[in-house]
């Protein structure tokens, strides 16, 4: 058996550093760009919001479903995610559910002494399930990093990028 606490607390506190830059954006700031084809601060938090269900999709579905609406349907045939087109202020219900159902599926298949399915050779987490919330952890830290730049690039103040550096109190607990 898998000792999951100390991923698990780590898990949750991406979720509290998570919650606190959702809670630190400001509207006009979720239309910031680097002017050079990336993405905006609003486009890569539902990417991130959007990482879980698109892998659960992958290796969980069961644990997906909950987060889909089976009443639209994508060009494939497939349920779209619940928040598809929500507003950036409308997405941390999707982080809230996400983390949920990856929780969930991650402790199902431990406790079931499986792995996950790898329906397209990608590799899906072979070495433990586990893998998935720590990739979440590390895809979710990388994306932050971005919107700190674009706020700092943005024009926010040293001030107001010194309150920013609050978040990592939540890690030093």
């Amino acid at each position: 058996m898998t000792d999951l606490t100390l991923l698990l607390e780590s898990f949750h506190r991406n979720a509290r550093v998570n919650t606190f830059v959702l809670d630190a954006l400001k509207p006009e700031e979720y239309d910031l760009s680097d002017g050079r084809g990336g993405q905006t601060v609003a486009q890569i938090l539902r990417h991130m919001a959007g990482f879980r269900v698109g892998w659960l999709w992958n290796i969980s579905r069961e644990h997906a479903m909950p987060l889909l609406d089976p009443t639209l349907k994508d060009a494939d045939g497939d349920p779209q995610w619940r928040w598809q087109g929500k507003a950036p202020n409308e997405l941390q219900g999707a982080f809230t559910e996400g983390d949920a159902a990856a929780v969930t599926a991650v402790q199902s298949a431990l406790d079931e002494g499986r792995t996950f399915p790898d329906p397209w050779n990608e590799g899906t987490y072979q070495s433990s399930p586990a893998h998935f919330l720590q990739h979440t952890i590390v895809h979710d830290s990388h994306h932050r990093g971005q919107i700190l730049t674009l706020l700092r690039e943005g024009g926010r103040s040293k001030e107001d990028m010194d309150k920013l550096d609050d978040l990592w109190a939540i890690w030093r607990e």
